[in-house]
């Protein structure tokens, strides 16, 4: 078994890695659909989210109308990225409840990918795997054996957070501005991710095609798989020995 983490700042392109990997044969977690499990109704992380927040992250969806509905991820989104400095601590505030619980889940999930198949290679795409302060003693060291971060312009990601948030709506040159502060606000907040790219085994290079980001993770897949079937003691040696696919 490997365990690999996939990283890279908003609009990088790591969900579009993370699916070529999955069509190659990895088995891929997406921690970001882990977290949106754990939000919601009934789950333990919903209750401390609402209990922590108020019932102004509810959605009024509930049979009568009472806090009881499904959250109001913009809401909340506004209350964690606030642009303003007193709302600069409240990101925090989510991620002490969120993060520990979606990690363990994700401990949980590779240990039964494990038993499956001992040399599988399962992947974690997490934007915030560096970040986060509550990976425990050894940080990302060890929960992976691998890590691999895609990088791309910044105006490339600014672009693509406007194009995702769009939809096929068009947007008034107001509304473009507002997505275009947004994206940058959260792309400044992601700073310690884009500086550990030096960390990392394998860089990803996205700013061309999709196809040529899938041609990178083509080449990069057959040695993650032959170190999957390496034994234990060999799979970690060092971080920082980058290779650079692009």
């Amino acid at each position: 078994m490997l365990r690999v983490g996939l990283t890279g700042g908003l609009g990088s392109g790591k969900s579009t890695a993370a699916q070529r990997f999955a069509e190659l044969g990895a088995v891929v977690f997406s921690a970001d659909e882990i977290g949106r499990a754990m939000m919601q109704p009934g789950e333990p992380v919903y209750a401390a989210i609402v209990a922590h927040f108020g019932p102004a992250v509810v959605k009024a969806d509930g049979a009568d109308g009472s806090p009881c509905g499904t959250l109001d991820r913009a809401a909340l989104a506004r209350i964690a990225f606030g642009g303003a400095e007193k709302d600069a601590g409240r990101l925090e505030e989510l991620n002490a409840i969120v993060h520990p619980a979606v990690i363990a889940r994700q401990a949980e999930l590779i240990e039964e990918a494990a038993a499956r198949d001992a040399d599988a290679v399962a992947i974690v795409e997490s934007a915030l795997i560096f970040e986060t302060k509550y990976a425990g003693v050894g940080g990302c060291q060890r929960r992976f054996d691998r890590l691999i971060f895609v990088k791309a312009s910044e105006e490339l990601k600014i672009a693509r957070f406007i194009a995702r948030a769009a939809g096929r709506k068009t947007l008034s040159e107001e509304a473009r501005r507002a997505l275009e502060a947004e994206a940058r606000r959260r792309i400044a907040r992601q700073s310690e991710t884009e500086r550990n790219a030096v960390n990392c085994d394998y860089v990803l290079t996205n700013d061309g095609s999709i196809e040529q980001l899938q041609a990178q993770v083509d080449a990069l897949w057959p040695v993650l798989k032959d170190d999957a079937m390496q034994p234990a003691r060999l799979i970690r040696t060092s971080f920082g020995s980058s290779l650079g696919l692009d």
